[in-house]
């Protein structure tokens, strides 16, 4: 998650993407899927080994996963590698900020209505100061293992999905921007919705669903209510993350996220557990946010819950 008050930085494309995002409306087609299309339980243990491959690439790469610096195109490369033998359809969108190269990259899972696309993503990018796990290597990890939950099993959603893995959102979402910027009024319109996922495994975790769009905040709240968990309405980082340039463009978004520099409260803990009077992540945007830095619970009902919005929402 960027800081809150983002630097300005200018983007140029020197790639596009190729068949850019359409969809419909998500409060009006999002009948609940069958017992046979329900979404799969994530392994969190799936999810931590792509945290594990991140800290590594971080470690060999001067201790970060930052925009323009070696970390950022090598932990992109390990994703876009098991997308690629995963089957989907992978397109690499560069662009340019503070005079270094920064990339997207966009996985399309073949089949759905192409007039309807869900959409959910997260920034892969770090700050310089470390690894980044839970900042955002959490939502991106998550975001991988579902993808590749699709392709394992057998669900054909009636809607189309495509997959988003951000640069440079620490710099201001200069990539997501530089992506929705890119979409003409038209494909625009026609996206159903983006689901945004940074930090959801933050040490002292807490519970919070974004009320953008409200089916997407039903989805959210139907899923942890299932497993007992109570969740708050995400106001720590409104307008800080990816799904800002959607929501700007008229994109219907939501979202989840577990706490970052915010303290959590007596109530908070009394509700969730964790230490009252700390931060939910005291590693927020520092070296100490490495793959120690994550809460194992709170990784494993988030990637739960993406995955149950993303069959919910595209069924």
């Amino acid at each position: 998650m960027k800081l809150s008050i983002p630097g300005r930085a200018s983007a140029t494309a020197v790639v596009t993407v190729a068949a850019l995002l359409t969809g419909g409306s998500i409060a009006g087609a999002a009948p609940a899927p069958t017992a046979a299309d329900a979404a799969p339980d994530l392994p969190v243990a799936n999810v931590k080994a792509h945290l594990t491959q991140l800290q590594s690439i971080a470690t060999a790469n001067g201790g970060n996963r930052a925009h323009g610096r070696t970390g950022y195109k090598a932990s992109l490369d390990y994703v876009k590698a098991k997308l690629d033998a995963a089957g989907f359809t992978t397109t690499v969108q560069q662009f340019t900020s503070g005079g270094r190269t920064g990339y997207n990259l966009i996985a399309d899972w073949p089949g759905g209505d192409t007039g309807r696309v869900v959409m959910a993503g997260s920034h892969l990018d770090s700050v310089t100061a470390g690894p980044g796990i839970n900042d955002n290597g959490s939502g991106s990890a998550a975001v991988l293992e579902t993808a590749l939950a699709v392709a394992r099993s057998t669900y054909q959603p009636t809607k189309h999905l495509r997959f988003a893995w951000w640069g440079a959102e620490e710099l201001g979402m200069v990539g997501s921007r530089y992506y929705v910027n890119s979409l003409t009024t038209a494909n625009r319109a026609k996206i159903s919705g983006y689901l945004n996922f940074d930090m959801i495994g933050s040490p002292n975790p807490g519970y919070f669903v974004y009320d953008d769009d409200p089916a997407i905040e039903k989805t959210f709240k139907t899923y942890f209510t299932g497993i007992g968990v109570s969740t708050e309405i995400e106001t720590e980082g409104d307008g800080r993350s990816d799904h800002a340039p959607f929501k700007s463009a008229g994109i219907p978004v939501g979202g989840l996220f577990s706490g970052a520099d915010y303290i959590k409260t007596s109530a908070q803990a009394a509700k969730w557990g964790g230490t009252a009077g700390k931060a939910f992540d005291a590693c927020y945007h520092s070296s100490c946010d490495t793959s120690s830095n994550i809460n194992d619970t709170a990784l494993n009902r988030n990637a739960d819950a993406l995955a149950y919005a993303v069959w919910e929402l595209s069924a």
